[in-house]
Order: structure tokens, then C-alpha cells, then sequence
């Protein structure tokens, strides 16, 4: 003989209590549509008694990830990201050659001067 869970044979396992859809008591809702920059269409459902205020005017577009607004006609526009730069390419954009050098210079002669290796007079 199997022994189991104790679901009861023909029933879903899981299924609890019907919920206010299952009885035909759903709350109406609004449909909202939000387009983004290219052209793709997301629709979001939101309460009717809900005051437009509450209702985004921008969202996430999850097939894109762009931002995408209400207006079909005038979408958000898409934004510009600069590429990742690396510290160092920073560095050699505020610094020239001879600055770069110097500082170099200066901060051996730091290290040297606190191993002890130069004295202070040098």
C-alpha cells in the first residue's frame, strides 16, 4: 500500500478556499498602456476607483528596460549611457605626461623617506 500526503484523492493539491474571481466578485479594473522608445507596448492593470494621480506616468518597460510613458505618440526617449571607464582612465584624462611623472617622483620619494632609505635632508 502507497502511503502519501494527505490529499484527498481527486482534489488539487495546494488549492485552498476560491478566491473573489472564482466567485464572480472581481473588482473592476482600468487598462493602462505605457509604450516605450521602441515602439514596444506594456500593459498594466490598475484599480478603477484608483484617482489618477496614483496611476505612474512612467514605468519600467520589462521587455526593454527602458522607460516608457503613456503617450504612444511621445515616448520617453532612451537614455545615454557613457561607457565604463576604468580608474586609470580617469587619471590620464586630468593628468599630463609631466604631472603624471612628478607625482610619481613625489610619492616614490615619500615611500623611500618613510623605509628610512633617504634621510630627510635629501
Amino acid at each position: 500500500m502507497a502511503s502519501g500526503g494527505s490529499a484527498i484523492r481527486g482534489s488539487r493539491v495546494g488549492a485552498g478556499p476560491m478566491g473573489e474571481q472564482d466567485r464572480g466578485f472581481q473588482a473592476d479594473r482600468i487598462r493602462v498602456s505605457y509604450w516605450d522608445a521602441l515602439g514596444n507596448e506594456t500593459v498594466r492593470y490598475f484599480a478603477a476607483n484608483l484617482p489618477d494621480d496614483e496611476i505612474p506616468e512612467t514605468i519600467d518597460c520589462p521587455s526593454s528596460g527602458l522607460p516608457a510613458g503613456r503617450d504612444k505618440e511621445n515616448p520617453p526617449s532612451v537614455i545615454k549611457l557613457e561607457p565604463y571607464k576604468t580608474h586609470l582612465a580617469y587619471v590620464k584624462e586630468r593628468r599630463t605626461e609631466e604631472e603624471a611623472d612628478s607625482l610619481l617622483e613625489e610619492a616614490l620619494l615619500q615611500l623611500r623617506i618613510r623605509r628610512g632609505k633617504l634621510s630627510a635632508t635629501n
